[in-house]
């Protein structure tokens, strides 16, 4: 059997492209992604961030779907203390009834934002320790079984929209195991703690009514290219776009710039979101990505193909579904 492939979908945008072109490509991708095998394609929620368009991803999800016939679809993640549970059980209720058992909804503590824009989303610091409440509300409202009397999900109420838990500590991992929820872990930039919160989360693993065994996802990032020479420039290409997103604030580095933040303090920061990138041919990143698999003891990889430009970014996920053996859709 191939290893499941999934993607992760930031609707990254270059300096200068319109939000219109960033969607777009996401809808290409997509369906590239179907007709490649893969098996889902999520959509992270951040904001303020100039650099990505994956800010509302229900309404990015209902738009990609129209254009699709069969890939799921779903948040990875929504950032739930933004939101009031009521609200997402009825947004993911109304995907679900809209293209059923195509909808995934996958749930994160952080703000996915910063200190300004939380405020803006009228969201505190205390609001992620109620994330553990916030998950059972929304629960309560898919089974019809609302913590709060009287208060029911239209649409949302009865519909079977699997939850998973992001995280990127081993906190994810013990709440996912508590709730018997499928766990991924974004090791795609977040890299530190992978082995540690996936032992923590198959050990401690309950069974619940969605999920009888523990199931983990685990990120990476991917930049496959028909030669390992091309894949590496592409790959600095990423390195340097990632540190204008990080430090530019609003300012577009120059390369030989870019390669001068790379090696100092925080460009070894931002260089250390990439531990766990597959980078060359395809004979290359099928034998990287399987030996990642087995690291982290992954069911399934999300893969966040790291290139700038979308051409290349589709021809990576053809290579990478290629590299692995995934069958091709007719």
């Amino acid at each position: 059997m191939s290893l499941p492939l999934s993607i992760l979908d930031l609707a990254p945008l270059r300096p200068g492209q319109s939000v219109g072109d960033s969607l777009a490509a996401s809808v290409t991708l997509a369906q590239r992604a179907e007709q490649y095998g893969y098996r889902r394609v999520w959509y992270a929620e951040h904001h303020n961030n100039a650099a990505i368009a994956s800010s509302a991803p229900a309404v990015l999800i209902a738009h990609v779907a129209a254009f699709t016939r069969t890939i799921r679809l779903g948040a990875g993640g929504v950032m739930l203390p933004n939101h009031a549970p009521l609200t997402i059980a009825e947004q993911f209720g109304t995907l679900e009834a809209l293209y059923p058992g195509r909808i995934d909804l996958g749930l994160g503590r952080a703000p996915g934002t910063d200190q300004a824009a939380m405020r803006a989303l009228r969201r505190y610091e205390a609001s992620a320790d109620r994330f553990p409440e916030d998950i059972l509300e929304l629960q309560g409202y898919f089974a019809g079984e609302p913590v709060m009397p009287g208060v029911e999900a239209t649409p949302g109420k009865g519909m079977q929209v699997p939850l998973y838990i992001l995280g990127s500590s081993t906190y994810g991992a013990h709440l996912a195991a508590l709730l018997g929820l499928p766990y991924a872990f974004a090791s795609h930039f977040a890299p530190q703690a992978l082995e540690e919160a996936v032992a923590v989360y198959r050990r401690e693993f309950r069974p619940s009514a969605q999920l009888a065994e523990p199931y983990v996802i685990a990120g990476v990032n991917v930049i496959a290219a028909a030669t390992t020479e091309e894949a590496q420039e592409q790959f600095l290409v990423a390195q340097r776009h990632r540190v204008n997103a990080r430090l530019g604030r609003g300012r577009v580095f120059t390369d030989a710039e870019a390669d001068s933040l790379l090696r100092s303090p925080a460009g070894e920061h931002i260089l250390e979101t990439f531990t766990y990138s597959a980078v060359g041919n395809p004979a290359e990143v099928g034998e990287y990505v399987h030996r990642f698999a087995k690291q982290a003891q992954a069911d399934e990889l999300i893969a966040a193909h790291q290139l700038v430009h979308i051409e290349a970014r589709l021809r990576s996920v053809e290579l990478l579904a290629e590299s692995v053996g995934q069958s091709r859709a007719a």
